[in-house]
């Protein structure tokens, strides 16, 4: 499956030959949009395997993450969680608090007293996934670990378990490229 989601990654989501300007605000001479894997029925069903069988060493209640770039991981890991009977369901956090309605941050099947996990696409400093961190903390849950499909192997790591996080991914840079 590993094999696999990275072939489909290489194909779909790794840009190169010109430089990028990286959420982070670095610069690269290659890009992942993992997204188009993510959002592929095969890339979607293959995260959701991988991450969930990685999750099988950590009490967790929830799956969660960022909007947009954990949307689709936590979809497909709440999918494959029912279907093997082991149901995990997910939540998103906002970048802004919503301006109508409820006005929440965290939307979906959130509570405080949860334990989770949080997911991202690709980690590159690790600043968004920890402000993402203290959010749930905030509202009274407890992040377990953090996951994403690559880690760009861009000091991500090293902040995110710097702040007291487990980590992990799928890929780091050198594995994929």
């Amino acid at each position: 499956m590993k094999a696999r989601l990275r072939q489909i990654l290489l194909e779909k989501s790794v840009v190169r030959g010109r430089e990028f300007k990286l959420a982070s605000g670095k610069t690269s001479d290659f890009y992942v949009d993992a997204r188009v894997t993510t959002l592929d029925a095969e890339g979607a069903a293959l995260c959701g395997r991988l991450f969930l069988d990685m999750l099988s060493v950590y009490k967790v209640d929830a799956v969660g993450g960022y909007s947009i770039g954990a949307d689709p991981i936590v979809t497909a890991i709440a999918v494959v969680s029912h279907l093997e009977m082991r149901p995990l369901p997910a939540f998103i956090i906002r970048k802004e608090e919503k301006s109508h309605g409820t006005r929440k941050m965290i939307e979906g099947n959130f509570r405080s007293g949860m334990r989770v996990a949080l997911f991202d696409d690709v980690i590159t400093s690790g600043g968004s996934i920890i402000k993402g961190a203290r959010q749930v903390e905030s509202e009274g849950g407890r992040v377990e670990v953090i996951m994403a499909v690559l880690d760009r192997e861009e000091g991500g790591r090293e902040t995110i378990e710097g702040q007291g996080y487990r980590f992990a991914s799928i890929f780091t840079k050198k594995d994929l490229l």
